[in-house]
């Protein structure tokens, strides 16, 4: 039985909103997972605050812009930090990079985060045109400090950065993306409970970055080599394929997709959609495009069952 002090602590617990704050940490390890991705395993005091959501759950690394300090932003958290962020010098504001939160050991404070290595050479050299995150991947080692943004508690749902949301009945599910999607996408399919019927399709840049995956029974990964091919181009008759076997595609309704602005290449069902499938895809913004046009106008699939997330741009450093 819960007294009333108990009782009135945790229903204001339960009122107060969500919010994101700034999370200081530090490197603990890293680990070369293949060619093009690294593991880097977040630690600190402030980290045992950090709001675990699970499957693709989003967060910012934030990143010192040439050299100065982020301690001018975190002097500025609170409700308006993004106004100041924006307000401060281009040439000293820090960079902001959303990563996906892989792992999580709430027990002992430790984030995982994969990285992939754009432009950076597999002796962990950085070229010239390596983005700001890639960079800091490649030349962490432990004892690094970084500031990640992220929620103040665990939870769910898209206030979390958490895009995965599949209707109940759902039982058949499919993904795809590149490289940039696979930290996502192996966080979804690792967490599945079983009982649908799931393909994923991953292209990733050469075999050797074809990763170890603790699939649950059902779960069909299909890795693609990219190699000296097109970005996509394996990816659409693969996705063609998967979706004519899962029963997904339908004869083509010709149906018109609307065309998004490379910006706004984010689209997601609302919540409480009924469906039976349930499509998920992320990558080159680009390709993401690409691919959903095909699936909706060409392959008949409802538009209401297709989650599609432009992680990234070609040309924009990432």
């Amino acid at each position: 039985m819960s007294t009333a002090t108990e009782t009135t602590v945790a229903e204001t617990a339960a009122a107060v909103p969500m919010s994101y704050r700034f999370f200081t940490a530090s490197v603990v390890r890293t680990e070369r997972l293949s060619p093009s991705f690294l593991r880097i395993t977040l630690t600190g005091p402030d980290m045992a605050g950090f709001g675990f959501a699970g499957d693709d759950q989003r967060f910012k690394l934030i990143l010192a812009n040439g050299g100065a300090s982020v301690a001018d932003l975190l002097a500025s958290a609170g409700p308006d930090w993004y106004a100041r962020y924006c307000a401060m010098p281009e040439d000293s504001r820090p960079y902001l990079r959303t990563y996906t939160a892989r792992a999580f050991r709430p027990e002992v404070a430790e984030l995982d985060v994969d990285v992939v290595l754009h432009g950076i050479a597999e002796d962990g050299t950085p070229d010239p045109h390596a983005g700001p995150a890639a960079t800091w991947a490649a030349t962490a080692v432990p004892g690094s400090e970084v500031v990640l943004l992220g929620p103040d508690r665990p939870g769910t749902g898209r206030m979390w950065g958490v895009e995965w949301a599949p209707p109940v009945e759902a039982d058949t599910l499919f993904l795809a993306g590149d490289e940039t999607a696979v930290p996502a996408i192996a966080g979804i399919i690792e967490n599945l409970t079983g009982g649908q019927r799931v393909v994923a399709v991953l292209e990733v840049p050469g075999a050797a970055d074809f990763l170890s995956l603790r699939l649950p029974p059902g779960v069909d990964v299909r890795w693609l080599a990219r190699g000296s091919r097109a970005r996509g181009e394996l990816m659409e008759p693969a996705v063609h394929k998967a979706l004519t076997e899962l029963g997904i595609a339908r004869p083509a309704s010709g149906a018109e997709v609307e065309d998004v602005e490379d910006e706004m290449v984010w689209e997601v069902p609302e919540a409480g959609a009924h469906t039976r499938c349930y499509a998920w895809l992320a990558g080159e913004a680009g390709v993401v495009k690409a691919l959903r046009r095909r699936l909706v106008r060409d392959l008949g699939v409802d538009r209401d069952s297709v989650a599609f997330m432009g992680y990234w741009k070609v040309g924009a450093r990432g």
